[in-house]
């Protein structure tokens, strides 16, 4: 018996749709399957094995060093592993023991860009069986678990703005190396400003339609492509969909799309504000809605006309705001996504809603009657893990709803209402999170320790950091 078995890790319908992978390999002549998890950032990380080794990944999973989860997003290793007595606080995971991967079968894809490839995801467990409760996807998965016991479904839908550029030199000489290395030279692929114009949809075509291509042949729900405000900056629309597709969906378009170009001879950054001349921050907005168990019925929808929501939506929406800061974190996990919280700038700057408002951080759309009735979260940035993201947005909403919190009147000015400011740094986000009770309660006190070290360490780095203001602003004058 192996250990996916022995511990009951698989119901009855991944078995079975195991065992339909393992006879689809052979049909489709696949040679090599990557077996990846999404770590706290975020990022895929895993192996890839041959064709006859699947069937032993589909019984024992596959062993995997446990200190990939203690790195910061320069993949230095932060948190202590090899000294008796340290913060990881797990011993489980000393001495960088392995954890394994436990594949979800429900996820295999044939990577088209990849020949004779297959992808699979995986969540990380102990070797007693236990979930490790700091698997990201263990998070979200424990929040759409008590969403479920309550009667709800969670239907999400993405917008992710991002940045694609022609890649001039990808740095790959001796001394480009480093933790993190030296980034590639880019150039543009059209001048913005001509923000949703013909013009720059042509230009942008050639590759457009190979992107088009491979992620509709991945299953990612892709519904348009857009040509955004700044230089060389385009958006993806995907469907909405129920529970965890969303969130898994997120992290392998992110990857592919970054696969894809540079095979192409192009460079994708879902960075939110790249330091280049002209550039316009990019955002992730999450559209949401609470369904019932069936996933059919939005409970977000008014029962009445002059209501932008039903009550449990207005409670859901009161949670977001209550709870906006210490939220952040998770959305907005990078110290430079904060630079894209500006007034005027179609991002939000404060912790307010609107009705079909750009520059609110909470963007309510629908009617009377509307079934696609949602609240629109315009506060994300689209490097943000989303397994934390939306994750969240549960936590805040279910909140809300147990106090029947109330998100009071909607702003129409949304940069000079009054109202809470959002954190202005990661690291006032970071201080919002420690002080709040509801992430330690939902997600675990263990998880959000270990998650506040992670972004300390990189707090810390950035701040011993000499800029290039800094040089500019002190060094001849002084």
């Amino acid at each position: 018996m192996g250990f996916i078995e022995k511990n009951g890790l698989w119901n009855t319908l991944q078995s079975r749709q195991a065992s339909e992978i393992v006879q689809r390999i052979e049909l489709d002549g696949i040679q090599v399957v990557r077996f990846s998890f999404p770590d706290q950032h975020g990022i895929l990380r895993g192996k890839a094995v041959v064709a006859d080794e699947v069937k032993s990944a589909f019984s024992s999973g596959i062993s995997i060093s446990s200190s990939l989860l203690m790195k910061d997003t320069s993949h230095r290793t932060v948190i202590p592993i090899f000294e008796s007595g340290d913060q990881s606080d797990m011993p489980e995971m000393r001495g960088s023991a392995d954890m394994i991967m436990v594949p979800d079968p429900s996820t295999f894809r044939i990577l088209p860009w990849a020949e004779h490839t297959g992808w699979i995801l995986c969540d990380l467990y102990f070797r007693d069986g236990r979930r490790v409760p700091l698997s990201t996807r263990h998070v979200f998965q424990n929040m759409l678990e008590k969403l479920d016991t309550a009667g709800y479904s969670f239907m999400s839908g993405l917008e992710v703005e991002f940045h694609l550029m022609k890649l001039t030199d990808p740095r790959v000489a001796l001394t480009d190396a480093g933790q993190p290395g030296t980034p590639p030279d880019v150039e543009l692929l059209h001048k913005g400003y001509n923000y949703l114009t013909e013009l720059y949809y042509d230009q942008l075509d050639p590759f457009f339609e190979i992107l088009r291509k491979h992620i509709q042949a991945l299953g990612l729900g892709l519904r348009g492509m857009e040509v955004e405000f700044g230089p060389s900056q385009v958006e993806f629309v995907f469907n909405a969909a129920c529970g965890l597709k969303p969130a898994d969906d997120m992290v392998l378009f992110r990857s592919a799309v970054k696969q894809i170009a540079r095979r192409h001879g192009y460079h994708a950054s879902f960075m939110c504000r790249p330091r280049l001349p002209h550039v316009m921050s990019s955002g992730w907005h999450l559209h949401q809605s609470l369904c019932d168990a069936t996933g059919q019925n939005n409970l977000f929808m008014a029962q009445c006309e002059d209501a932008p929501l039903s009550d449990i939506g207005m409670h859901w929406l009161g949670g977001l705001l209550d709870n906006a800061a210490p939220a952040t974190v998770f959305s907005t996990p990078t110290i430079n996504g904060y630079k894209r919280y500006r007034p005027f700038s179609l991002a939000p700057d404060r912790a307010i809603w609107g009705a079909d408002n750009r520059g609110v951080m909470l963007r309510v759309l629908g009617e009377y009657g509307d079934r696609t009735t949602r609240i629109e979260n315009r506060v994300g940035e689209p490097a943000a893990n989303p397994y934390l993201y939306l994750a969240a947005q549960v936590a805040c909403g279910m909140d809300g709803m147990d106090r029947r919190s109330s998100p009071g009147p909607s702003a129409d000015t949304p940069y000079s209402t009054d109202a809470p400011f959002l954190p202005a740094t990661l690291e006032e986000a970071v201080g919002a999170l420690e002080q709040c009770e509801l992430f330690s309660r939902e997600f675990g006190t263990d998880f959000v320790k270990y998650f506040i070290k992670i972004k300390k360490a990189e707090i810390r780095r950035y701040n011993l950091e000499v800029s290039e203001w800094e040089h500019r602003e002190y060094f001849d004058m002084f």
